[in-house]
């Protein structure tokens, strides 16, 4: 593998968020830009929690109900715990992963840390998801694109700041996926906190980290047109589908919502 170099001393997007869930790898400089953001938005790390949930409640559903067993997770993230690959094999241990990003940092950690089940498959993929022709051509050596899969976009296309740049990104994805395959997607919202969600994004992006937006539930669920929009379509993430004793939860400020593909 190829030397990775870190900087440390600027805030890292992946770094930040691995920091909110309680993960380790994340530096002093992601620290202080997590807490300045605490600082004015406290509940932050609850929202980062809830999309965690939501993934595996997604997941779950997808192995369970949809009988899914190929998954491409794009804009994966530093490695925390319940990973994609983790829930899907630990219901179906054929299931195959692949995890897509475009951070080199995070495909190092990726690789070092996260190991499938031997019945499956777990792969991983340098790219960015602008790319939908070199993320099919590598992901085909994992995934039968002939049979469903779970294409995963969570907490990943709020970084694409140009609205129809954004969508085009899906609906490009979207395209490459047999019937029956279903993307889930979450996005950052500041419904919940209004400006100061939009202030803290600016304050971020202005530190170095990896450029952001807010998008409305309106436009987050076009991001599903010409999919059927699963109930209860597109919400907090601590409102898809809640486990039981958990349907009072607090919404958050990250939208979520699953699609099949017909």
């Amino acid at each position: 593998m190829p030397r990775v170099e870190i900087d440390t001393r600027t805030p890292q997007s992946a770094r930040i968020w691995n920091y909110w869930l309680g993960g380790k790898d994340n530096y002093e400089a992601d620290r202080a830009a997590g807490d300045d953001v605490l600082a004015q938005i406290p509940d932050i790390a609850v929202g980062a929690r809830a999309e965690r949930a939501f993934l595996v409640r997604v997941v779950r559903h997808l192995v369970r109900e949809a009988g899914i067993r190929q998954f491409l997770d794009i804009g994966t993230g530093l490695p925390t715990m319940n990973n994609t690959h983790q829930i899907a094999q630990d219901i179906a241990p054929e299931s195959r992963v692949v995890y897509v990003d475009n951070d080199p940092i995070v495909m190092a950690h990726a690789r070092a840390l996260l190991t499938g089940s031997p019945e499956g498959a777990t792969a991983y993929l340098e790219a960015d998801l602008r790319e939908p022709d070199a993320i099919f051509e590598e992901a085909a050596r994992t995934l039968d694109f002939g049979q469903p899969v779970a294409l995963m976009l969570l907490g990943v296309i709020n970084h694409i700041v140009d609205s129809a740049e954004a969508r085009r990104s899906v609906a490009r994805l979207v395209a490459g996926l047999p019937p029956g395959s279903h993307l889930a997607l979450s996005h950052s919202t500041a419904e919940l906190h209004g400006e100061p969600m939009v202030r803290v994004m600016r304050e971020i992006t202005a530190r170095g980290g990896t450029p952001i937006r807010a998008r409305d539930r309106g436009e987050v669920t076009r991001f599903f047109d010409g999919l059927e929009l699963l109930e209860p379509g597109v919400v907090s993430c601590s409102r898809w589908r809640p486990e039981p004793g958990e349907e009072d939860a607090p919404e958050v400020y990250i939208f979520g919502g699953l699609g099949r593909i017909g």
